[in-house]
C-alpha cells in the first residue's frame, strides 16, 4: 500500500469513528517522533495505535481491514495467568471487503457491531488438527445465548449485536449495507504470532513510502 493511500484512510477513519460517538485516545494523534520516543516504549511494545492492512494482497478494496489497538497486556502476564489479561481494538469494515479466513490459537474475542452495516462472520468449527472441519455445525454465543450455524453458515449481527469466538473457531467478515464500526475485546492480542490464515497471505501491509507518514502503524514500530 501507498504511505499516501494510508495517509487518507486514516483520515477518513478518524472522522467514521467520531461520526459514531468515539473517540480515539491522545496518543493515536501523536507524530512519528513523539511516537518514537523513549517514553511510549510501552505503547509499541503492547502494539497499540494504528494498524491498516490489505494482508500483502495489494487489494484494499476488496480484502483489507482498519484496526486501532486501544489497550493491550503482555504475553508474559498472560503466560503468568495474573495482571492485564485483556486487550481491546476499533475496526473498521468497509462494506464488501473481506477480512479473510482465519483463526487464533491463544485469543478469545468478543466481536462488537458498534455501527453502521450489517457485520456478516462466516464461521466454521475446527477439525482434530485445527484445520477447518467443513461439515460440522458450529456454536458461538451471541449476546449470551448460543447460535448453532452449519459449516460455513453466516452469521449476521446488526448494530449493538456480538459474537464470542474461542479460540480455534475459523472465521471470515465483512460489511454489508454500509460500513462497520466493529469493537474487539479479547485476550492479550499477539498479531505477530496468533493469526493462522486459511491462504498463504500476510497478516501486515508492505507500505511503499511516497510521502512522509501521517502517524506510525503498529507495522512501522
Amino acid at each position: 500500500m501507498k504511505r499516501s493511500d494510508i495517509n487518507r484512510i486514516l483520515s477518513e477513519a478518524d472522522a467514521f469513528i467520531r461520526a459514531h460517538g468515539h473517540i480515539l485516545p491522545p496518543f493515536a494523534y501523536w507524530t512519528p517522533d513523539r511516537m518514537r520516543a523513549p517514553d511510549a516504549t510501552g505503547l509499541r511494545d503492547r502494539g497499540l495505535g494504528w494498524d491498516i492492512t490489505d494482508y500483502g494482497q495489494g487489494r484494499w478494496a476488496e480484502m483489507g481491514l482498519f484496526l486501532f489497538t486501544t489497550r493491550n497486556g503482555s504475553v508474559a502476564d498472560l503466560g503468568a495467568g495474573r495482571g492485564m489479561l485483556y486487550a481491546e481494538k476499533i475496526m473498521i469494515s468497509r462494506e464488501g471487503q473481506l477480512s479473510p479466513m482465519h483463526r487464533h490459537n491463544v485469543k478469545a474475542e468478543d466481536i462488537i457491531n458498534r455501527g453502521g452495516g450489517t457485520l456478516v462472520l462466516e464461521l466454521f468449527a475446527p477439525d482434530a488438527d485445527g484445520g477447518i472441519d467443513r461439515r460440522a455445525d458450529v456454536t458461538v454465543p451471541c449476546d449470551g445465548l448460543d447460535r448453532t450455524l452449519p459449516a460455513g453458515g453466516h452469521l449476521r449481527l446488526a448494530p449493538g449485536e456480538s459474537v464470542t469466538l474461542m479460540p480455534g473457531i475459523w472465521h471470515a467478515f465483512w460489511a454489508e449495507g454500509g460500513d462497520c464500526l466493529i469493537g474487539e475485546v479479547s485476550t492479550v492480542n499477539d498479531d505477530r504470532t496468533d493469526n493462522v490464515f486459511a491462504e498463504p497471505i500476510g497478516r501486515f501491509a508492505e507500505v511503499e513510502e511516497d510521502e512522509p507518514p501521517r502517524h506510525l502503524l503498529v507495522s512501522d514500530y
